[in-house]
């Protein structure tokens, strides 16, 4: 009898006697070495660590529950790698610069497969888990808060929601925490947003920035080649947004985490910074990478803007995406279960890049927003055609 058999007629059964001492042995030393794993403290000589950008909120309390001030909250994200795994990436390397064709169009072949290493090494790095971390959060001149993190979990990450008490904070207010003990190397920042006001969800690929989503080739040179560029007048129109509305930014995607830096890097060039959420998954193969892109976006959008929705039930909120995906569906359904909270959807309809008659067609939008008011959603192709609807928004 196999060992999966053997779960089944234990499930079925329930534990004998002799089998329940084993199983407390087991929970005994699982424990044991679990507790042992968890006193692993990530360090700087054997580590690479990232600490997430966030936002601070407050948690809405019922006023027949007090009338007290509401305590801010932050959800961490951290990851955490082994410095210097998986040296030999030559032939990873390879494989992406034969799918792409490299023909010298890009600069030099050398130039180019210098670019893929460094952007493909994140992806390879061998992820640590058991490990955790302190940050220190410098809350005044004369307030440091520590805050111990972890342990991480198999894929080398930590999500984990943390206290911060009930200071009083300016909304928009930001503050820089550093990783304590690795002298300011590794730093995030934590951003406050009161109760209300606006908030503003972005997608990122073909959106904001040139990734060629609808084509695979087009998602690795965007990834592992060609510099960041952004969408002709986007940075523009997210200037207008925040001048007019100043909302609290999330830029909401499906590229995986190991983006994270070459990501930040880019919204800190041309667009407002914020909160970056991204898929909590690696891959282990091309195809893998192609689908972080592409497969159960929809759903994976809709859970996180219900995570807002939490955080942030009395602001309005403003969503904004594009046609390659599931931007217009996702959007549509956050709106179906929150209609008081997403008060405008925009949508920019992707015309420079091939095979998007499908998705640009006027029968896509009129299924996708079935039950959401016109006055609610908007395709536009030139962002200056939405400088007015957000005008009407303040």
């Amino acid at each position: 009898m196999d060992d999966k058999t053997l779960v089944v007629k234990a499930q079925e059964q329930g534990p004998r006697p002799r089998t329940r001492k084993k199983l407390r042995i087991k929970r005994i030393i699982s424990s044991i070495l679990w507790k042992q794993a968890s006193l692993h403290i990530a360090n700087s000589r054997q580590h690479t660590v990232w600490l997430f950008d966030n936002t601070a909120y407050q948690r809405v309390v019922p006023k027949a529950l007090g009338q007290g001030r509401p305590a801010w909250r932050m959800e961490v994200v951290a990851c955490v790698f082994e410095k210097d795994s998986r040296k030999d990436i030559s032939k990873f390397v390879a494989t992406i610069a034969d799918l792409i064709g490299l023909d010298g169009e890009i600069g030099t072949e050398r130039e180019t497969r210098h670019q893929i290493t460094r952007r493909l090494r994140p992806f390879l790095y061998q992820t640590a888990p058991a490990y955790k971390m302190t940050i220190e959060i410098p809350l005044s001149d004369d307030s440091l808060q520590l805050r111990e993190l972890g342990p991480t979990d198999s894929n080398g990450l930590i999500s984990q929601n943390v206290n911060l008490g009930t200071r009083q904070l300016t909304d928009g207010a930001r503050i820089r925490s550093y990783l304590r003990g690795w002298e300011g190397e590794v730093s995030m920042d934590i951003v406050f947003a009161g109760q209300e006001g606006w908030i503003l969800i972005s997608d990122i690929d073909d959106t904001i920035k040139y990734t060629k989503t609808s084509e695979a080739t087009g998602i690795l040179r965007t990834t592992f080649v060609e510099a960041a560029r952004p969408i002709r007048g986007m940075p523009q129109l997210y200037a207008h947004i925040q001048k007019h509305i100043v909302p609290t930014w999330f830029y909401l995607s499906a590229s995986p985490y190991n983006l994270y830096p070459f990501l930040r890097e880019f919204l800190h060039t041309y667009f407002t910074p914020g909160t970056l959420m991204l898929r909590e998954s690696s891959w282990m193969d091309v195809s893998s990478l192609i689908r972080s892109f592409t497969t159960y976006t929809m759903e994976y959008k809709v859970n996180n803007m219900e995570k807002l929705h939490r955080s942030f039930p009395r602001r309005q909120a403003l969503c904004i995406g594009d046609s390659t995906q599931k931007d217009p569906e996702a959007y549509a359904e956050i709106y179906r279960r929150h209609p008081n909270w997403v008060k405008a959807i925009l949508i920019r309809k992707v015309t420079d890049v091939p095979h998007m008659e499908e998705q640009n067609s006027p029968e896509r939008f009129r299924v996708a927003f079935k039950d959401v008011p016109d006055s609610v959603w908007t395709v536009f192709e030139e962002p200056e055609e939405v400088y007015k609807l957000v005008d009407r928004l303040t």
